[in-house]
């Protein structure tokens, strides 16, 4: 394992760099991304409780080597090219070849958008900015459903992570927060109280309302 992946690494990263967290809570929900680091608004419920503790007990783990494979735990990693930091919850490393797989704990079940995929991705881009070597695939692990997931980092999903990362970077440059879209995510969102995604998505529609039938540009909506 080579001396840039070790637990302290990251004391000194440019607080500039973005979190790899945001980038999952941008592919979820950009206003969400924007709340949190931004706003640096959060707030508990017992889903991100739940993942909280998950992540604690797989963090606590000293590192170990099973059947030719030595386990990483809390490694601090940053890819300064890409402008992203984190800390990845678990790294395989092959004794034989050296080869690196990340994996990424999730407290729920697979989801029928990337963006867990696309932090694992990530991590993946960090891991080779840092060693220099190619990283072809990484992990997800899911509680709810005890099933590790391989995923592999393909063209399509390289080019959907560094999209995201612009993405993000576009976000918290411009110090904006994006209007609520309301939807089914929104009921297991922590920061559902703070946002009020269905109130404000309503008001929302109904300015956009008044707007097509007065036009956008009618004095009585300024």
């Amino acid at each position: 394992m080579t001396a840039l992946l070790t637990k302290t690494q990251g004391e000194n990263q440019d607080m500039r760099l973005i979190s790899l967290s945001a980038l999952q809570h941008y592919a979820f929900c950009p206003r969400q991304c924007a709340l949190i680091h931004n706003e640096q608004a959060w707030t508990e419920n017992y889903l991100t409780a739940q993942g909280k503790a998950l992540h604690e007990r797989v963090d606590s783990g000293e590192p170990e080597t099973r059947k030719g494979v030595r386990f990483e735990r809390t490694v601090h990693v940053s890819a300064e090219k890409l402008g992203i930091s984190g800390v990845l919850d678990l790294v395989e490393v092959d004794t034989k070849t050296g080869r690196l797989k990340p994996v990424e704990y999730k407290r729920g079940k697979p989801k029928p958008d990337p963006m867990d995929e696309i932090q694992l991705c990530a991590q993946g881009l960090c891991l080779e900015e840092m060693t220099g070597q190619t990283v072809n695939e990484g992990a997800l692990w899911y509680m709810q459903t005890r099933h590790r997931i391989p995923v592999v980092f393909s063209d399509d999903l390289r080019a959907q992570t560094l999209a995201t990362i612009a993405a993000v970077r576009e976000l918290l440059n411009s110090g904006q927060t994006p209007l609520p879209n309301y939807g089914k995510r929104c009921k297991a969102c922590s920061l559902a109280e703070i946002c009020q995604p269905e109130l404000l998505g309503k008001r929302d529609r109904s300015v956009g309302y008044v707007a097509g039938l007065f036009g956008e540009d009618n004095d009585l909506l300024d």
